[in-house]
């Protein structure tokens, strides 16, 4: 990959991080909101080096890197005394070679025109297959992969719900609004079995039910980005599944399949209403539903 390539690389990815968290939210698709500040600064950084890059070959090609050849010639061209460092070779007829430093099989070759000056020829090779490098740059400006959902959140396993020993009173408010997670404790761990009878609003988007049984109300959540991302499901009962990747806002009470309160509870919902809402923002967290009662 010659110097100008590399130099448009970097501005590429430096554009393109810049665009995904500056211009807009994509960046959301694949990292926490948390991790905004730090993206923008490696963007700028990116795109401060290309720049610097473009204008460096501006002023003029720099010298390889690493080679410190030198070679003199008298008056009739030919080299008056050969220098060898160590990594070059000199030859009776006004050529130098040289390795180039930290690259043993790359080679610069210095010779003396009639006029007594040196000439450098960078033999580097970069494996074409560096120009795959190009791809995640551009995809950020021009096609962003599609956001986790529903193919993702069929094939993973629940999040495991941590442990909690005490719970607070519930709220009055009917429904009341939870998230996936603390239902799940709610019903699982919670020995007073204060969901009796609650008419409890949840928000998620919809996950087939394996073998066409039924669906999940599903939220994907990121520890830190996708690669971490866990899986927190509530199946729903009393309503015919919707199409994958509804997001929706279903209210309903404990659907009653186990021992309240105990691990033998399944985290479930018999269905009043659902209504499809618009995906949120960040929608890789487990926040409490902002919809209207």
């Amino acid at each position: 990959m010659k110097r100008h390539a590399q130099t448009l690389l970097l501005t590429l990815t430096g554009v393109g991080l810049l665009h995904a968290t500056v211009l807009t939210d994509t960046y959301l698709r694949y990292v926490k909101a948390g991790l905004r500040p730090p993206l923008i600064v490696s963007g700028a950084v990116l795109l401060l080096l290309g720049l610097a890059g473009a204008a460096s070959r501006g002023r003029g090609r720099p010298a390889p890197h690493g080679v410190h050849e030198h070679t003199h010639a008298d008056a009739d061209g030919r080299p008056a005394h050969d220098h060898d460092d160590g990594n070059g070779h000199a030859a009776a007829d006004g050529h130098t070679t040289g390795q180039v430093r930290g690259h043993p099989h790359a080679h610069v070759h210095v010779e003396a025109d009639d006029s007594g000056h040196t000439h450098g020829h960078d033999h580097t090779a970069t494996p074409r297959i560096a120009w795959l490098l190009f791809l995640p740059a551009l995809s950020l400006l021009f096609y962003a992969p599609p956001a986790l959902g529903a193919y993702t959140a069929a094939r993973a396993n629940n999040k495991p719900v941590a442990t909690q020993k005490a719970f607070a009173a519930l709220p009055a408010a009917s429904p009341l609004p939870m998230t996936l997670t603390d239902f799940t404790k709610r019903v699982q761990q919670d020995r007073s079995r204060a969901l009796t009878g609650r008419t409890v609003r949840l928000t998620g988007f919809a996950t087939p039910a394996a073998g066409g049984g039924g669906w999940y109300l599903t939220r994907i959540i990121f520890t830190c980005c996708a690669a971490d991302s866990q899986t927190v499901k509530v199946r729903v009962y009393g309503t015919r599944p919707p199409p994958a990747d509804t997001w929706l806002a279903v209210t309903g009470t404990w659907h009653p399949r186990g021992t309240l309160g105990t691990r033998s509870a399944e985290a479930a919902l018999d269905v009043r209403d659902a209504r499809p809402i618009a995906q949120p923002v960040n929608a890789y967290t487990d926040d409490l539903p902002l919809v209207p009662s």
